[in-house]
């Protein structure tokens, strides 16, 4: 069996382009089921994650657990477990988180749970009173898969859309699965699980782009100087200039904090300097909920977890916070807050500098600037990575 790579993306297939045929000889009989997320014990979630080499850590259930307890009002536990039948005991081979709400809830102005994605248009029109099947923790995951080895995925598959198809799943309108990586099987799984019970049961399906990942992958050896060698003159030009002139008010230093809960308080300053109301933490129940969502986060996955909180300082200033996660391969830049006071010193290049040099210092391969094509990631020679999404629509 050859590894998957996970190098390089490619594009997103059109709607139903290239659905692989689910074979059924010899394939295992699983059954998918609603469990509680409450009832699923931390290290049987996080080891089938473990198995998923696409699983990134928005797929562990410290990410579920926090999104749970901040938004948990916002919509209805749909959690599937897949066990195989007829075996002795429930230990699942598969999870699939899922959630179930309408499409868009009447409490979400106030809340500000909105299903962020590309702005150029092309995705299916859902109505916002359509009761949709959603993955869980979709309005605030950048990635989403089911927690299982690839080799089970067809079968796994196949038991989702078995149970999306009896009164069990109960009265949805939609199956609205995003944040597709479209080199996961998992979306072309999933799609031709359900075509093979579309014309059947009289629904529509789309398999389509939703968004980008900008990444920049790190040429093997290079420090962080030659790096910067590798983008256009402009570029490389503009960051060493800004470099030197913060070097030149002071020492910059980028620092793990070492107390994250204390330390949460100077992001949300920094955050909200920077972005006010249209940030994460507006004056509203959603900023409240935003609060615990980090504040949880950070509790959860302890100061040698995945995520980081991170503080640049120019000497004893900091002039900027980040919140990133780290694994083995990759730095995934989640969000952060700068001091518009620091303007001059283009904190936000200054950041992004400072987890290049780290990320190069570390061996990591990949920098991941998440969801959204803001043109900043572009100048750090990013290349898109497409997301996709599985559309599902009940005949009417």
């Amino acid at each position: 069996m050859t590894a998957p790579t996970l190098d390089a993306e490619p594009a997103c297939p059109g709607p139903l382009e290239g659905l692989p045929t689910i074979p059924t000889e010899h394939a295992p009989d699983l059954r998918a089921e609603q469990r509680p997320f409450d009832s699923i014990p931390p290290e049987t979630w996080d080891r089938l994650a473990a198995a998923n080499p696409w699983a990134t850590p928005f797929a562990s259930w410290a990410f579920h657990r926090a999104w749970w307890d901040a938004y948990g009002e916002n919509a209805h536990d749909e959690t599937l477990v897949v066990c195989a039948e007829g075996a002795s005991g429930d230990e699942p081979v598969a999870i699939v988180p899922l959630m179930h709400r309408h499409e868009v809830e009447p409490t979400d102005a106030a809340t500000r749970t909105t299903m962020r994605h590309a702005d150029h248009g092309g995705l299916t029109t859902v109505p916002p009173t359509a009761k949709a099947i959603l993955f869980g923790a979709s309005y605030h995951a950048d990635y989403a898969t089911i927690l299982a080895a690839p080799a089970s995925l067809p079968a796994v598959s196949r038991a989702v859309a078995e149970y999306v198809a009896s009164p069990v799943s109960g009265g949805w309108d939609v199956v609205d699965l995003r944040r597709l990586r479209c080199q996961d099987p998992t979306g072309t799984q999933l799609a031709a699980a359900f075509d093979a019970t579309a014309a059947a049961d009289g629904w529509t399906l789309a398999v389509e782009r939703e968004d980008v990942c900008p990444v920049v992958t790190f040429p093997d050896g290079v420090d962080i100087e030659g790096f910067l060698a590798t983008l256009g003159k402009k570029e490389r030009h503009e960051i060493r200039r800004k470099v030197r002139r913060a070097e030149a008010a002071g020492e910059l230093r980028l620092i793990d904090s070492d107390d994250p809960g204390a330390d949460l308080e100077l992001f949300i300053e920094l955050h909200q300097r920077r972005w006010g109301d249209r940030g994460l933490f507006p004056k509203t129940r959603g900023g409240e909920q935003s609060r615990v969502m980090v504040r949880r986060l950070l509790e959860l996955f302890g100061t040698h977890g995945p995520l980081r909180l991170t503080i640049l300082k120019v000497g004893d200033r900091p002039i900027a916070t980040g919140l990133h996660f780290e694994t083995p391969t990759d730095l995934l830049y989640y969000n952060a807050g700068i001091d518009p006071d620091a303007r001059e010193l283009s904190p936000g290049v200054l950041m992004i500098h400072a987890y290049v040099r780290r990320a190069l210092e570390r061996g990591i391969r990949r920098m991941d600037f998440l969801r959204g094509d803001e043109s900043y990631k572009y100048e750090w020679g990013a290349v898109d990575e497409p997301i996709q999404r599985v559309l599902v629509r009940r005949a009417a």
